[in-house]
């Protein structure tokens, strides 16, 4: 019976759970602006958390943005209306996902050139390392005659 409880609480724990912010007050009625407000909102960055999206955080902040949302889009706003006004307003940095473009491209760039910069110095430490320890690993003619000598006779010279 402990080990059938054990189990559960570890399927419990394993099970890949999603709990949404959105509160029932901010549902609306309409279910296909509902559908396109919750699409929305996994788009928007919290500006508080910074590393979820306002349809997972629990932030006053990213509850006014969901509701902000929700008014452009029964208002008759597209959703590319919706985007454009927040990123008026916030700037790029609203979206989880900001557009390539000459102000946001050194922080597309920093990921894969620190990646490269990494890589790098590890093949440079390698490569190093073996170098090292076949400097190290060679004997001269004279240390190997005494190596020889050592191993045949069990005792230094």
């Amino acid at each position: 019976m402990r080990r059938l409880a054990v189990i559960a609480m570890l399927a419990a724990l394993l099970m890949p759970f999603h709990a949404f912010a959105v509160q029932p007050d901010e549902i609306l009625k309409d279910p296909a602006l509902e559908a396109r407000a919750r699409a929305l909102s996994q788009e928007l960055r919290c500006m508080v958390c910074q590393n979820q999206s306002i349809d997972d955080s629990d932030a006053p902040l990213a509850r006014d943005l969901r509701l902000l949302v929700r008014e452009r889009l029964e208002k008759g706003d597209s959703d590319k209306q919706v985007l454009d006004f927040l990123v008026d307003r916030y700037g790029n940095f609203v979206l989880l996902k900001p557009p390539v473009e000459p102000q946001t491209l050194l922080l597309w760039a920093v990921s894969p050139l620190m990646l490269m910069v990494g890589v790098g110095a590890l093949i440079v430490m390698a490569r190093r390392r073996r170098s090292v320890a076949l400097e190290t690993g060679t004997l001269s003619a004279d240390e190997q005659r005494r190596l020889d000598a050592i191993v045949k006779s069990g005792r230094p010279d």
